[in-house]
């Protein structure tokens, strides 16, 4: 099973696999001037790519549980609406379980303590 952490910057993405510290990066125009995530599909299918380089793959893999953090433009909080946007982006992506964290960046443990945490 895979646990992965997204951090989401203007038109920026980086995904790590919390398990064997498989990093993979991307860009793409999916930001606009008012939202961080303003082209939903541009947005999705770098996050389906990103996810796909670094997931355990194996006969017998899982979908992975993935915890989605934006990094810009939280000023405030986001609305519900912008949370549905982040799960629905993971969901899109192919992951089991999503969870979307919303303060200073996670380290690789506390990203991993909140992934595998109940309830949240």
């Amino acid at each position: 099973m895979s646990d992965l952490v997204a951090y989401i910057q203007k038109n920026r993405m980086e995904v790590t696999n919390l398990k064997d510290g498989a990093t993979a990066a991307g860009t793409a125009a999916f930001t606009t001037t008012r939202l961080l995530v303003g082209e939903f599909k541009a947005a999705e299918e770098l996050l389906t790519r990103l996810v796909k380089e670094v997931k355990s793959n194996g006969l017998f893999s899982a979908q992975p549980a993935l915890l989605i953090q934006p990094l810009e433009m939280i000023e405030g909080g986001l609305s519900t609406v912008e949370e549905r946007v982040f799960l629905e982006l993971g969901a899109g992506a192919g992951a089991r379980q999503v969870k979307l964290h919303v303060g200073p960046k996670l380290d690789q443990q506390a990203a991993i303590a909140l992934i595998r945490a109940r309830g949240t």
